[in-house]
């Protein structure tokens, strides 16, 4: 049969193939991808002196080395069903067994690990990677990645690269014209290829550095967090016991004024004792609302102050005369000021032990007082009591006995 009918129908054959087993998984292995590789043949074959028959061969090769792909369900043995395909092609137009016989072995050629026996298959084995060596890999490559993708199972794109170097890097052209004009821009992509891998390598370094750094953070701020908290509840405890010592001091107060003064005409000696019981409750009083008082700075604070960070804009003693948008462009720089804001919750925290240490002082001062005041004081009354007892009863003696 005429070679030319032959070049006609195996183009229109192989169109048709794809026309109506559409596949939109074919991503990459699709009729777009195996007219470059019949273009890339020819280009190739062109350097060469090659017969009418191993032009043919070639061909025909060309077109059907991925029809495989439009009949199966993954990339495994697709190289075995395209060689079906172009038997039962030729079966219609040409029975030379040996012509067959060719094509077969330079579709199968195209099969991983490659080994290429002769000069055809070297030139089909070329073609069918010419990409490798072009800018176009780059895209040619992520086709090839979503294709995967969706026939086979998901990969990352890491993981893919990879495999992607170990195939430049065992790959090679055959063909002396592909050597020299592909070798050279194989060797850049797996240059980008390469760097690529570098970056992902990168990244989780700082991955592991940013979620280390994440971790710190979070401790710090946790850390920051229970001090603050353990400081406001131990300033609670100390104005629960101050407002103990005011309450029970200002009873007994209460009681020498409205009780004990009344009888001080009638009992002079309870006099001095109820003096000291007196002195002791308001001075304990005294101490313990020390204490408690609180005490506030002048609520102001200068655009300078911001800069040098000198104010605390977490206490409200130093801004509570300031106006809200003075304090919200104050808030918003150091928030953006990570040195800034922990500095300020330092001092915060400082702040709160420096008040903590003042008003346990007092306290523990005022229950000092108050203790020991008391104990003095029933101690007074009771020598008092005894005395007077002890002067009305040498008073009546006296009277009943006189000399």
């Amino acid at each position: 049969m005429d070679t030319n009918i032959i070049y006609k129908k195996a183009d229109d054959y192989v169109k048709d193939l794809f026309d109506k087993n559409a596949n939109e998984k074919l991503i990459f292995h699709n009729l777009q991808h195996t007219e470059t590789v019949v273009q890339r043949t020819k280009e190739i074959a062109a350097h060469y002196n090659l017969s009418e028959t191993e032009m043919l061969v070639a061909y025909v090769a060309a077109w059907f080395h991925d029809t495989g792909h439009l009949f199966g369900t993954g990339f495994k043995n697709h190289e075995d069903r395209s060689v079906d395909i172009m038997k039962k092609f030729m079966s219609d137009y040409d029975n030379d067994s040996e012509l067959i016989h060719s094509i077969e072995n330079c579709i199968l050629a195209t099969k991983m690990p490659r080994n290429p026996r002769n000069l055809v298959e070297e030139i089909i084995c070329d073609a069918d990677t010419y990409h490798f060596g072009t800018k176009e890999f780059k895209d040619t490559n992520k086709r090839m990645l979503e294709e995967y993708s969706l026939r086979e199972e998901k990969i990352s794109k890491e993981d893919w690269d990879e495999g992607t170097l170990q195939m430049l890097n065992a790959h090679k052209f055959y063909t002396a014209y592909c050597k020299d004009l592909l070798d050279d821009k194989k060797k850049d992509n797996i240059k980008k290829i390469k760097k690529k891998l570098k970056k992902y390598e990168a990244q989780k370094g700082n991955l592991k550095l940013n979620n280390a750094n994440s971790l710190t953070t979070k401790g710090i701020q946790t850390m920051l967090r229970l001090t603050s908290e353990n400081h406001l509840k131990l300033s609670d405890m100390a104005d629960h016991k101050a407002n103990i010592l005011i309450s029970v001091n200002a009873i007994i107060i209460s009681v020498i004024l409205g009780v004990l003064m009344r009888k001080l005409e009638e009992e002079p000696a309870l006099t001095i004792p109820t003096i000291l019981f007196l002195i002791v409750s308001v001075t304990t009083i005294v101490i313990a609302i020390l204490a408690t008082r609180p005490k506030v700075s002048g609520g102001t604070f200068t655009e300078q102050d911001i800069i040098d960070k000198k104010t605390n804009l977490l206490f409200f003693g130093n801004f509570y005369r300031a106006s809200l948008e003075q304090y919200d462009t104050a808030m918003r720089k150091m928030m953006k000021d990570p040195d800034y804001l922990y500095g300020s919750l330092i001092k915060d925290i400082y702040m709160l032990a420096v008040v903590l240490g003042r008003k346990y002082k007092l306290i523990r001062i005022a229950y000092y007082i108050f203790m020991i005041g008391i104990v003095v004081s029933v101690a007074a009354f009771a020598i008092a009591i005894l005395f007077f007892a002890n002067t009305q009863s040498a008073g009546t003696t006296t009277s009943a006995f006189p000399l």
